[in-house]
């Protein structure tokens, strides 16, 4: 009786070992759009050092405070290529127009020049 319940337990534990993926045969899990970084290219939003928010939304452009939510600038913007976008901006503090030329260096970072050779960074967030 000892031999038959070894061997039934043996072959259970086969049985059972047969189900179980050790992760060979099935690919890695898909990632969640949410853990992925937001968008590609400049789609989303973006602060600079003085913690102005600028927002790149399907070709336009705005630039706001984080205080008042107030719109500081506001434009249309281009993909000269994957990592070089033109920014036509004007600004509603200044009321005037300029045009910025940015590099996107990482999925994070824009590295971006103005017409008047002013340089700065905006990070996304």
């Amino acid at each position: 009786m000892k031999i038959r319940t070894s061997i039934a337990l043996v072959t259970a534990a086969a049985a059972l070992s047969a189900c179980v993926d050790f992760g060979g045969s099935r690919p890695p899990p898909a990632i969640r759009a949410s853990a992925q970084p937001q968008g590609t290219g400049v789609e989303g939003n973006w602060s600079d050092a003085n913690g102005l928010i600028s927002t790149f939304q399907a070709g336009t452009f705005t630039t706001h405070t984080t205080d008042s939510n107030s719109v500081l600038a506001s434009g249309t913007y281009t993909s000269v290529s994957p990592s070089l976008i033109e920014i036509n901006m004007t600004s509603l503090v200044r009321k005037t127009q300029s045009k910025i030329n940015c590099a996107l260096i990482s999925p994070y970072q824009l590295n971006c020049t103005s017409d008047a050779g002013k340089q700065f960074s905006l990070n996304r967030r």
